[in-house]
């Protein structure tokens, strides 16, 4: 392989991504405005659900109840008659009715277990499934710090403190921005490099290349190493202005060392696209068959949803993939701050899928040409 003629295939390769605004169009939006929405935008996210309540009791222990409910998760709480609770729910302005029942304080210290009714809007599906468990746990606090103050001379049998090592205020869009990152690594990779060979035969200029002093594995590594570094490149800075700079996302760990395993994950992804589209033949084809490939690839490679809470035969399937080990190594090394001694494993594993998975690729190209 000749690398003068890697370098002017690939300068080749850039200058048609230039020439095609609508992929230049879509790398900056991914990178950029994608990351800021699924920062600030993060559905999981319970923030500022309206919630109305219709205190019976009037007694300390209820009032501190109602004091509970505060921003940003909720809004400042609406007291209510418990007649008016239903039509407000069912005119949308409510999420959330809390009836506190008469002598509840009162019940409580009699040693009694009175109810606290919770209506909930559930056609608000992302703030009822969330904001349930917001309630349930607000009330079940306060009740227990009103009855351990009451018994004051008791001693505690044990005292939890919860310490988050990163993130400590638990905000879902550092989470969000980092793993959209991340996500839009593998995604863009394989788009790009599966376009670029697609846009080769459809307008016949595969066929020119053929005819020179061209071999198969100079094209392909030409397609990978220039779509790789255009990914790299977007990577590098929506890591640096856009989750560093604009939404002050703290990184625990070495960029540069993240950076060198996504280097590994590049080839990979690159590689895996060339060979989706030399199976696909066409641009539709491609798009069609993207769908059937990235959406397991994001959700059962842990991005979404931990790897341990999967069936053990699809966490073995999915060790094939390399962005298994991409999101276990970046999380590692982003969110904790590991080094190169806790993630050489992911770093073999990405090593050895990239060499595996660019040699079929370049075996199923060298086929397709001939």
């Amino acid at each position: 392989m000749r690398l003068a003629t890697v370098f002017h295939l690939g300068v080749k390769e850039l200058r048609g991504l230039m020439r095609d605004p609508a992929l230049i169009a879509f790398i900056i939006y991914a990178f950029t405005v994608a990351v800021y929405v699924e920062a600030k935008a993060v559905p999981e996210t319970l923030r500022n659900a309206p919630i109305a309540i219709a205190d019976e009791d009037d007694s300390p222990l209820s009032r501190r109840i109602a004091d509970a409910f505060a921003a940003p998760y909720f809004k400042a709480p609406v007291m209510i008659a418990p007649r008016d609770a239903d039509a407000r729910l069912d005119k949308g302005i409510d999420t959330f009715a809390l009836d506190i029942p008469p002598n509840f304080q009162s019940d409580l210290i009699n040693g009694k277990s009175p109810s606290v009714q919770v209506n909930v809007d559930a056609t608000r599906m992302t703030q009822a499934f969330s904001g349930s468990g917001y309630v349930q746990s607000i009330v079940t606090s306060e009740v227990n710090s009103f009855l351990a103050a009451g018994n004051a001379t008791r001693p505690a049998n044990a005292d939890l403190v919860l310490r988050a090592r990163f993130n400590p205020e638990l905000n879902q869009g550092w989470f969000g921005s980092v793993m959209h990152v991340i996500d839009s690594v593998t995604m863009l990779s394989i788009i790009l490099s599966g376009t670029a060979l697609i846009r080769e035969r459809e307008r016949g200029t595969l066929e020119h290349l053929l005819v020179m002093p061209v071999k198969p594995s100079e094209i392909m590594a030409a397609k990978v190493i220039s779509m790789g570094l255009v990914v790299f490149g977007a990577t590098w800075l929506s890591l640096a202005f856009v989750v560093q700079g604009l939404l002050k996302v703290p990184i625990e760990g070495s960029v540069a060392l993240f950076m060198a395993g996504a280097v590994l994950h590049l080839l990979a992804t690159t590689a895996m696209g060339i060979a989706l589209a030399i199976l696909a033949g066409s641009m539709p084809q491609f798009g069609l068959l993207l769908m059937l490939v990235l959406m397991p690839l994001e959700i059962l490679s842990g991005a979404t949803t931990p790897r341990e809470s999967m069936p053990s035969a699809i966490q073995t399937i999915m060790l094939a993939a390399p962005n298994t080990h991409f999101i276990a190594m970046a999380q590692a090394i982003l969110y904790r701050g590991a080094g190169l001694s806790v993630v050489w494993p992911q770093f073999l594993w990405l090593a050895g899928i990239s060499t595996a998975l660019f040699t079929f690729s370049l075996r199923r190209f060298q086929q397709s040409l001939r």
